[in-house]
């Protein structure tokens, strides 16, 4: 029976042709748009997670809490200082402590201004491969910084590759930098990241000097010796921090987290931005339902004559009602089909382009099952549900008035 059902379904929708396309456009546009909106956003989840996992469970983050936007230290209203750094490190329960300093800064490259952010580099050979470790700095070209080094910097890929100041810079070219002139001994890998793409390093010491930031830190990123004990760590690193710094509990001015929370933080934003993108993409499914609504109620009129006849010889009112049902579920179903393909087309088309664009593969599509079939289950719901009002009308309908009108 219910193959039935689908069988005139499937003759009447593609009896109508043209007009049974225009009807499903709403449906497929707004899958489409919902499960190439969900597959990028569950694809950038996955890849932040496997970033945090390449950079350990192990890490816990210490800032100064600010007042605006920008790098980690901006807009502090107290920022972490050498003495902060050297309580942390006697902290048990951490392995390294290490600072970093990131500022503002002005570069001068053929006589032309630009504004960027420089980031330190720790002298000590432990603090400097455990921030090169987090940081994600890997050298392609030319070699990392030595703790003698004084004129000397290391950039990201941008600059070489995206003339981001003009020019494509290459090892051996000089830029100046707060007035200073450096050379450039090192470019970054690309790894489709600003912090790293963008980023320019020198040493801590030279980097003191030309900013005159004597004690301040950004940033303190601490290696915790055991992962088991990371709550205990944390803990004992925030009252180090607050007798240092003469706070009450429940009154410190920084912050600190662990990789663990970070990544639950970024996954819910990313959610939130994920639902309310795909929130007003299903906007044109409600558009859809209401062209199948419209269908629907034609259809009926249409086949009046054919309801009367129905009725006459013996159909049910269940029976009328199932046949309009499952026609405008069934246009639902088969835009939700076409919406499907299309949104996988359109997530790994902005997959390629970010691979592409970024150099990397932070930017994915994911297609999982439950979304795929969610997707479907949810056009066909959403068709049935505009057919229901004209299905009723059509099943409640008097034979008699059928076949005279």
């Amino acid at each position: 029976m219910i193959r039935d059902y689908f069988n005139i379904a499937w003759k009447s929708v593609t009896r109508r042709g043209i007009r049974s396309w225009l009807t499903m456009l709403g449906i497929f546009i707004g899958i489409a748009a919902v499960v190439s909106l969900i597959s990028l956003g569950a694809g950038l989840k996955l890849a932040v997670a496997q970033q945090f996992n390449i950079l350990g469970a192990e890490r816990i983050t210490i800032q100064a809490k600010g007042i605006g936007g920008g790098p980690p230290g901006l807009n502090v209203a107290n920022p972490l200082t050498d003495d902060d750094l050297k309580v942390i490190q006697r902290v048990r329960g951490v392995d390294i402590a290490a600072g970093r300093l990131i500022v503002p800064a002005t570069v001068v490259v053929n006589n032309e201004i630009y504004n960027t952010y420089i980031g330190s580099t720790p002298k000590n050979k432990d603090e400097k491969e455990w921030i090169n470790e987090i940081s994600n700095l890997d050298i392609e070209f030319g070699r990392e910084l030595k703790s003698t080094d004084k004129n000397k910097i290391t950039i990201g890929n941008d600059y070489h590759t995206k003339k981001s100041f003009g020019k494509n810079l290459n090892l051996g070219d000089s830029i100046e930098i707060n007035g200073q002139n450096f050379e450039i001994v090192g470019i970054h890998e690309k790894k489709g990241a600003f912090t790293v793409d963008g980023v320019i390093a020198m040493n801590e010491e030279v980097m003191r000097e030309l900013f005159n930031e004597p004690t301040d830190y950004s940033i303190v990123a601490v290696k915790a010796s055991d992962t088991k004990e990371m709550d205990e760590t944390v803990e004992r690193i925030n009252k180090a921090l607050r007798k240092e710094r003469n706070l009450d509990e429940g009154k410190e001015d920084f912050t600190t987290q662990t990789s663990v929370q970070s990544l639950n933080s970024i996954s819910q934003t990313l959610d939130i931005v994920t639902i309310l993108l795909s929130g007003i993409a299903a906007i044109s499914l409600f558009v859809g339902g209401i062209g199948i609504m419209n269908t629907m109620y034609t259809a009926v009129l249409e086949r009046q004559a054919d309801i009367g006849i129905m009725k006459a010889i013996g159909g049910k009112n269940k029976d009328i009602f199932m046949m309009f049902f499952i026609e405008s579920g069934f246009l639902g179903l088969a835009g939700g089909i076409i919406g499907i393909l299309l949104g996988i087309g359109i997530g790994k088309f902005v997959e390629f382009i970010g691979t592409v664009a970024l150099g990397s593969n932070l930017l994915k599509a994911s297609f999982s099952p439950e979304l795929l079939i969610g997707a479907l289950l949810f056009s066909f719901i959403v068709g049935a549900a505009a057919g229901t009002l004209p299905a009723l009308g059509a099943a409640k309908m008097n034979p008699v008035d059928a076949l005279r009108d």
